[in-house]
């Protein structure tokens, strides 16, 4: 019989408890004890919940305390040379520079905390995801094309593997005694040895794949003798455009894996197969799973090449979106399987991990009830995924479910909320004249540096200051009703004042007002346009424990008044240095929100532009001389095939000058990007237009420049000194070494010096002397100009 199945759930809780546990952990108030019961009781409450649910085929080590390629990393024991020293790994506890008795009498040795991760202690674990102060920490990037963030492996001349963390096989056990029966999930080798970088010259990752094999044969082999039958090996990988390394060692990897006592699911997903379908089919394990969601077009070849004798498992739930399942269409899919699979080798599962997608819709008391038969979270989706094997089982009990669901796709479908006839119009007047700047850079450049007359090495920051727990508690007050519009606006005022006050004293440049009134970048955003929802505990993962809460598109998109023009105006009041505008850009809203699936995403990111516009326009009118408009998702959104790239660079690209394409010659448009790769989309980054682009660069050592270098980029760049993410303070040498490296790739006039993004999740005590280390090295770069 068909079966149900899940590849992953969200691992936050809830409530956020992974969040609290984990940040209580680095804050030394809980101990090692106290997170690892966490951990295990979410662990707990998401298999029963899915067993509750109906879901036959549930995974195991879907759960990690940061992020599962990590958990990689420490199973395969490639832990970077600069965490082997205990001052190192110790350092990746605290969260902050002040260390207090409290928190060292609360530290468990060691040796205990290596219980949780194998011989792979829990200090060392937090320390390469966050640094300390003896060892900066790993790069970290986007994962595929989604929001989510991963650790990015490290690999050094002569790379050594061995299991050093059983995490998978206790994970396992765990679930087992508490009598489920669960498919462990591992990140396949060759998808984890392609994310990884080499950090020795020469060095090509994956040449050490016969290296690494040993050690995953070696947990298939525990997770045999401890009774699993199946394991699920996700090969993203698979997704993309394949090198012929790749080819071969995907062949390789898997006819030494498949000889083990376990069963293979290879799993992949976020892209169709399409010319990697030959090879994924020729591979000697027992199942695959395919994204019907993202592909559905290739169904048919799937089972034109997939052995009836083997398991396919269909991903026709979504995985990424909260948009409830249209279980008609999704079963027309099943049926065709079925047509010509048979039911006994098939499974019904999500597209891929629910990771992406919040834990449970009942938990949303706010929203109205018409939207909210639309959505379908993390919960609900399981239930969906029953209701689709129940049906393909010729189950009557599914009808109930599909007669909701057929329902809420017509009321979607016919609701006046979703189109708006205006929008439609305003969109249809866009010519190509809107979205480029009245004179090119360099005209611009010098009616820009007349009017600001800027320093060598100009230094600001991306945007946001310290979101402190006062900051905090003030907005739930003011949300609560129990602080007045009056009170919170004096509060907010006081905060930003503050802020301008700290920068002015520091000596940077060109200030921020530190963005005290926005909750998120994208969702303060959505609260004030038209066709967004918002919902309470819609939180999902961002990375470690940075969560967010993605605003739901689900209509047109317009613009009803001014969004950010008072804050603006108010903090240039303050002082007589030039105070930056922030805004968030328009893919980056698209990308960063739970978007509408019933429009191409470029129609939907076109609306968000010209909403942007309009604000560019009245920032401009009080005065504001400096506007940045985010665009750190830009390079996320890149579809992962490379013959779909160049369609989405000219829509995103577009919209993002069609959003800054209005503002005057003397007004100074700056753009931040963090996290992702630039060499591959240099002509389109430049195409932007931006007159500077802020970016990521203290984590990959200034590597990210060289493809500015090759490219001859000519407008300014500033890229980022110091590492946010890190509770490690740089010292001036630190940031002086980091820009003296970019002076080997970029030439003085081009350079400011800026963290790596914005500080809304540090602290006071972290921020002040970095920022006034920050000062300091560009001031010492100005003499030495």
């Amino acid at each position: 019989m068909v079966q149900s199945a899940n590849l992953g759930f969200p691992r936050i809780g809830l409530k956020r408890e992974l969040k609290k546990a984990t940040e209580a952990y680095w804050k030394g108030e809980i101990d090692y004890v106290t997170l690892r019961k966490t951990g295990a009781e979410l662990r707990e409450r998401h298999w029963r919940l899915q067993r509750d649910a109906g879901i036959e085929v549930i995974p195991s080590n879907d759960f990690s305390f940061y992020d599962q390629v990590l958990d990689t990393t420490a199973m395969v024991g490639a832990i970077p040379p600069r965490y082997r020293t205990s001052g190192a790994a110790n350092g990746g506890r605290i969260a902050s520079s002040a260390r207090t008795a409290n928190a060292y009498a609360m530290m468990a040795d060691v040796a205990e905390t290596a219980e949780i991760l194998g011989s792979v202690d829990l200090d060392t674990y937090f320390a390469m995801a966050r640094g300390s102060a003896a060892a900066p920490a790993m790069e970290m990037t986007k994962w595929f094309d989604t929001n989510y963030h991963y650790i990015v492996p490290e690999f050094y001349e002569g790379q050594e593997f061995r299991l050093a963390s059983r995490k998978p096989i206790d994970e396992f056990k765990e679930a087992k005694a508490l009598d489920i029966h669960t498919r462990p999930v591992l990140i396949g080798p060759v998808t984890y040895l392609s994310l990884g970088k080499a950090k020795s010259p020469d060095l090509e990752p994956l040449t050490l794949l016969n290296r690494l094999l040993p050690v995953y044969s070696e947990v298939l082999a525990d997770l045999a003798d401890a009774g699993a039958d199946w394991v699920q090996i996700d090969e993203p990988i698979l997704a993309l455009d394949l090198s012929d390394a790749q080819r071969e060692a995907l062949g390789v990897a898997y006819q030494a894996l498949t000889r083990g006592r376990v069963k293979i699911l290879l799993a992949t997903y976020f892209e169709k197969l399409d010319d990697n379908l030959a090879l994924a089919a020729s591979l000697p394990v027992q199942g695959l799973h395919v994204d019907l969601v993202r592909a559905p077009e290739q169904l048919d070849a799937v089972l034109s090449v997939w052995p009836r004798t083997r398991v396919l498992s269909l991903g026709v739930v979504d995985g990424r979106n909260i948009w409830r399942t249209d279980l008609s269409q999704a079963f027309k899919l099943v049926e065709k399987a079925i047509a010509s699979h048979g039911r006994d080798n098939l499974q019904i599962a999500p597209s891929c991990s629910l990771l992406h997608a919040p834990v449970d819709l009942a938990s949303e008391t706010k929203l109205d009830a018409e939207l909210k038969s639309w959505l379908a979270f993390a919960k609900q989706k399981l239930i969906e995924i029953q209701a689709l094997t129940r049906a393909a089982s010729q189950c009557r009990s599914a009808a109930e479910a599909f007669d909701a669901s057929d329902a809420a796709v017509k009321s979607r479908s016919g609701s006046p909320r979703v189109h708006d006839a205006n929008v439609a119009a305003r969109l249809a007047a866009v010519t190509p004249r809107d979205a480029q700047r009245a004179s090119p850079y360099a005209t611009r450049h010098d009616t820009q540096q007349k009017r600001l007359s800027l320093p060598k090495f100009p230094t600001t920051t991306i945007g946001s200051f310290p979101q402190t727990e006062e900051v905090r508690k003030a907005r739930a007050a003011h949300r609560r009703n129990e602080l007045g519009d009056t009170a919170y606006d004096t509060f907010l005022r006081e905060a930003t004042e503050k802020a301008i006050r700290i920068q002015e004293e520091l000596d940077i440049d060109v200030l921020v007002h530190g963005e005290f009134e926005r909750n998120d970048m994208v969702e303060y955003f959505g609260e004030q346009l038209s066709g967004f929802a918002f919902t309470q505990n819609a939180w999902v993962q961002s990375y470690g424990s940075r969560y967010v809460k993605p605003p739901v598109i689900f209509g047109d998109v317009s613009r009803p008044k001014p969004m950010t023009v008072g804050w603006s105006a108010y903090a240039q009041s303050l002082t007589s240095r030039p105070v930056k505008g922030m805004l968030t850009g328009p893919v980056t809203i698209l990308q960063w929100s739970f978007v509408r699936d019933d429009q191409p995403r470029s129609v939907t990111c076109r609306q968000i532009a010209l909403a942007i516009r309009d604000e560019v326009a009245d920032l401009e009118k009080v005065g504001i001389g400096i506007i940045q408009i985010d665009e750190p998702a830009l390079r996320e959104g890149l579809p992962l095939r490379r013959a779909h790239w160049d369609a989405y660079l000219r829509w995103a690209v577009e919209c993002f000058r069609l959003a800054a394409g209005g503002a005057a010659d003397q007004t100074q448009v700056h753009t931040h990007m963090c996290y992702c790769e630039f060499n591959d989309i240099m002509p389109s980054i430049a195409a932007l237009d931006a007159d500077v682009i802020s970016i990521e660069t203290s984590r990959s050592q200034m590597e990210l420049l060289e493809a500015f270098s090759d490219f001859r980029y000519p407008n300014e760049i500033g890229p980022g000194v110091y590492d946010i993410h890190s509770p490690r303070c740089p010292h001036v040498h630190d940031m002086t070494d980091l820009i003296g490296k970019a002076r080997a790739h970029l030439v003085p006039e081009q350079i400011w010096i800026n963290p790596d993004c914005g500080l809304k999740t540090r602290k006071w005590e972290e921020v002040l002397p970095a920022l006034k280390n920050m000062v300091e090295a560009a001031k010492k770069m100005r003499e030495s100009a």
